[in-house]
């Protein structure tokens, strides 16, 4: 049976484009966020997805992405007006419970890392901060690091270490570290020819997948010392190298990738409207050269740019995009 992404329900209630949408750890919210300057937590009532609340007053520009904390109960949210806003629901409603400043200009994205222990933050500013988290939320700023040429356009933590990627404007992706007290950079992954948008790992964090303005997906492989594959390494640091390129399906830039931890299945979106679901074919390809098939596209999934999209982490399948358009939608793979 041939896979198919079905649109189950269309959204509305921004009432101008929406940039972000992320599902909360345990899958049953969803919060969006876009140029009106406000977060919209969707929760499902019965057979639909209702507005639960709206978070506003908080940023005075475009709200960016968003990050939900590992437990659950905190939303951070990244605005062009170069803070980032934390919000805590603890007391039973989310409430603004701290603003982040320092970065000199847009926030571009805001993720929690696995641990709980960091919440890492990126800008046009070229930057990427590290703060720490106490047991009180009170956030404090563990690292600047300014390794990259150009803005930052996305961050992602590592599925169980800390470890962080970014991704960036100057086409590369670059990876951190904590080293004696320090944050570094350790690895600089180039290989695309235009902007990187989005960076997201595989569920078991020895690869990631980056999307592209060059209209690219490609995948990239840890390879750590000693490995069998004869890749070359320096002391005791992985090499990463792109492991496959996935070219010809989008017409306009890839503006973002997801790597589904449920079923291992890459969903990309794109300028050109759609969006598309990718799968590893094992029988075709091995760790160090694996083969990525296109199963699924729908060429017009929204009207207007699509500009995230995103796995539910519990339900197998279900897929959420948000667009200029102003709508979020959901979908479900069917025939997988």
């Amino acid at each position: 049976m041939t896979p198919t992404l079905e649109c189950i329900e269309t959204i509305q209630g921004h009432n101008d484009r929406v940039w972000d949408v992320k599902w909360s750890p345990n899958g049953m919210l969803l919060a969006s966020c876009g140029t009106d300057k406000t977060i919209r937590i969707w929760g499902k009532e019965g057979n639909k997805w209702v507005c639960k609340s709206i978070l506003q007053d908080g940023h005075q520009r475009t709200i960016r992405k968003l990050g939900w904390s590992p437990c659950g109960n905190m939303l951070a949210s990244a605005s062009f007006d170069a803070t980032v806003c934390v919000w805590d629901k603890r007391s039973g409603e989310f409430e603004s419970s701290a603003t982040l400043e320092g970065h000199e200009n847009e926030a571009k994205a805001a993720v929690w890392s696995q641990s709980g222990t960091y919440l890492a933050t990126c800008s046009r500013d070229k930057s990427v901060w590290i703060w720490s988290v106490d047991e009180d939320g009170d956030f404090e700023c563990a690292g600047v690091l300014s390794v990259h040429s150009q803005d930052v356009k996305d961050i992602s933590w590592h599925p169980f270490e800390d470890l962080l990627a970014s991704a960036s404007y100057d086409n590369t992706v670059k990876l951190f570290k904590e080293d004696d007290g320090d944050w570094i950079s350790f690895a600089t992954l180039t290989g695309h020819s235009s902007t990187v948008w989005s960076v997201a790992w595989s569920k078991d964090g020895s690869r990631l997948v980056t999307g592209s303005d060059d209209k690219t997906i490609k995948i990239w492989r840890r390879f750590d010392p000693g490995n069998m594959e004869g890749v070359h390494t320096s002391g005791e640091d992985p090499t990463w190298k792109c492991v496959c390129t996935l070219s010809g399906y989008h017409s306009r830039p890839i503006y973002a990738v997801s790597w589904c931890h449920n079923t291992e299945m890459i969903a990309a979106a794109s300028g050109d409207d759609s969006v598309s679901i990718f799968q590893e074919d094992l029988s075709a390809g091995d760790r160090a050269e694996p083969v990525f098939n296109l199963i699924c596209r729908v060429r017009h999934a929204h009207e207007q740019d699509v500009n995230a999209v995103t796995w539910n982490p519990s339900v197998a399948g279900l897929l959420a995009t948000c667009s200029d358009d102003g709508t979020i939608k959901i979908w479900k793979m069917t025939g997988e």
